[in-house]
């Protein structure tokens, strides 16, 4: 390796494979330039940040463990130290993965997805809609106080907010309709 020490107080040491390390004149901050293009740099307040040259990827690792990926796309990802990892995507739709098994999506529009650790899963719209998914039924709420339940064995059951109830069998026959 060799090493030379700048007037201005910086060294910069060359490896053989072409690696470079550059240290500050007060030795608080490192970049090391290496030889596929990578560069690392260590900041005064112990940050790191780590740009991947083939992938044009930066991964920057701050001191209380939060981690943040942004990628080419301008998708950028937030890995927190409790487990937590939220995803923002080049179309401004965010989703949220939670350590409890929790999954959480935020659309432009105003959409809300969440997908419990069981599968359940609940969409509301921004328009006031909001859509249940269960193993047992696919359930709509309308912002009117109507409630319309497809079950898994084909049944339907429309409750309206005027407090009409109508059931369909499976083939779509009104079995019921209470006015």
């Amino acid at each position: 390796k060799v090493e030379e020490v700048l007037t201005d107080g910086r060294r910069i040491i060359t490896f053989r494979n072409g690696t470079k390390k550059e240290i500050s004149a007060d030795k608080r901050m490192t970049m090391i330039s290496f030889f596929n293009g990578d560069i690392k740099k260590i900041m005064p307040d112990q940050q790191v940040i780590y740009y991947y040259a083939d992938a044009q990827t930066t991964h920057t690792v701050y001191p209380d463990g939060l981690e943040v990926l942004q990628f080419p796309n301008n998708q950028i990802e937030k890995h927190y130290p409790d487990g937590t990892k939220e995803i923002m995507f080049p179309d401004h739709t965010v989703k949220c993965l939670y350590s409890d098994g929790l999954k959480e999506t935020f659309f432009p529009d105003g959409t809300v997805v969440k997908v419990e650790k069981n599968g359940d899963k609940i969409v509301v719209f921004s328009n006031g809609q909001k859509e249940i998914h269960t193993v047992q039924f696919k359930r709509r709420e309308y912002p009117d106080g109507t409630v319309k339940t497809v079950y898994c064995n084909g049944r339907q059951e429309t409750k309206y907010s005027t407090g009409r109830i109508r059931i369909k069998d499976k083939e779509g026959n009104i079995i019921l309709d209470k006015k």
